[in-house]
């Protein structure tokens, strides 16, 4: 079958490396578009599994928006209607995760999704998911604590931990969930949920050196701290790359829609920790945990690096005085993930853009392997340089 996808190959291509990739990109994930057309399904593509096979989303993982979203990126990089098509086709697969209620991810799963979707189309059903996402989100918010409930206790290994509730680093992403269903609705209470909720995590989640833990667990009726730990890094006291990246990209993300200085402060705060670290990388790939004692030789996380270098991008923008600083950090960032040490070769990584992403490590879950949320980032990397660049 020849594929609606390809055109030349992007290692020879004489564009520039935003171009490059866009190339690349359409015809990497084309191949996994024309497989699926081929075979008649629609499937979510989330890494790959111990036994080199694909392992794919169903509606209610966390990871489901990412793919779509990728595929909404690639419309708004090159335009091209196929990939508006596609993008509609997986995305309207996870209709029903507006009405999710038992975990905190429905801010990535249906804003990556929809959220994009909703930006580039204007598609009124797609404003009514967000909004309706948004409400079912809301309900976790506990006000007592200030915050959003991340996971039920109940389900899983965290039940095993005692926690009562506990609220996680990466829900600082959810937010923008919130804040895009407030201007959709006009309904206030979700951006006074989404600050409340920024302002309880930057009271609590952050050590005096700026590094965060990845849990912090709450006293259901008190609402104090009861536990502080960092689940899927090193130790409690280390910085799990990740969630240092979270908390960047969530605390610009809310100066975005606040202008409040206090948020703006802290991610550059988060910015300085990172890029001063004596054990980030030259590359400024990081490991997936600073503190790790085994570095050099343990692995490195590609999608913490996307999600920094996308942070930057927005918080260039934000800060004149260190404007320059923070786009070229963001430009290496995407010319090394851009590089075959880190971008897969065409054909190769099951079509997946990116290697040498981390899960979670001390879960023994999807170690030094390709993740869909790797390359939605390092496309929305793309897309905000290619704007500060026109």
């Amino acid at each position: 079958m020849i594929s609606l996808f390809s055109c030349r190959n992007p290692k020879t291509s004489s564009k520039g490396s935003i171009e490059a990739n866009i190339e690349f990109a359409s015809q990497q994930i084309g191949r996994e578009i024309d497989m699926m057309n081929a075979k008649g399904v629609i499937l979510n593509p989330r890494t790959i599994e111990k036994d080199g096979s694909t392992r794919y989303n169903t509606p209610e993982l966390w990871t489901s928006g990412f793919f779509p979203g990728s595929l909404w990126y690639l419309y708004e990089l090159t335009g091209d209607n196929k990939w508006k098509t596609e993008a509609k086709k997986i995305t309207e697969t996870l209709d029903t995760v507006q009405y999710l209620t038992w975990h905190h991810d429905v801010g990535f799963m249906v804003y990556c999704s929809y959220g994009n979707g909703y930006k580039l189309t204007k598609n009124p059903i797609y404003k009514k998911v967000i909004i309706q996402a948004a409400k079912s989100l809301s309900t976790r918010f506990r006000p007592n604590i200030g915050a959003i409930q991340s996971w039920n206790i109940q389900r899983g290994w965290q039940a095993k931990r005692g926690w009562q509730c506990p609220v996680i680093i990466d829900n600082m992403m959810n937010l923008e969930l919130l804040f895009e269903a407030s201007k959709l609705s006009g309904d206030n209470n979700f951006r006074d949920i989404a600050i409340k909720h920024a302002e309880t995590t930057l009271a609590h989640h952050f050590r005096p050196d700026h590094s965060c833990y990845h849990v912090i667990d709450y006293d259901t009726i008190t609402g104090q701290v009861r536990n502080k730990v960092t689940a899927q890094g090193y130790a409690d006291e280390s910085a799990w790359s990740r969630g240092q990246g979270w908390a960047m990209y969530g605390y610009t993300l809310c100066y975005r829609e606040t202008k409040d200085a206090k948020f703006m402060n802290k991610a550059e705060d988060i910015a300085a920790y990172l890029f001063e670290h004596t054990r980030m990388p030259k590359d400024l790939v990081p490991y997936w945990d600073f503190d790790c004692p085994k570095i050099p030789n343990t692995p490195r996380d590609a999608s913490a690096a996307a999600v920094i270098a996308s942070a930057l991008y927005e918080m260039s923008t934000y800060c004149p005085e260190k404007s320059e600083k923070y786009k070229a950090l963001a430009d290496q960032i995407v010319e090394n993930l851009s590089s075959d040490a880190y971008r897969a070769k065409l054909g190769e990584n099951n079509n997946f853009l990116l290697m040498h992403s981390a899960g979670s490590i001390p879960h023994g879950a999807e170690i030094d392997v390709p993740l869909n949320y790797a390359d939605y980032y390092f496309l929305e990397a793309l897309v905000r340089k290619r704007k500060l660049e026109q």
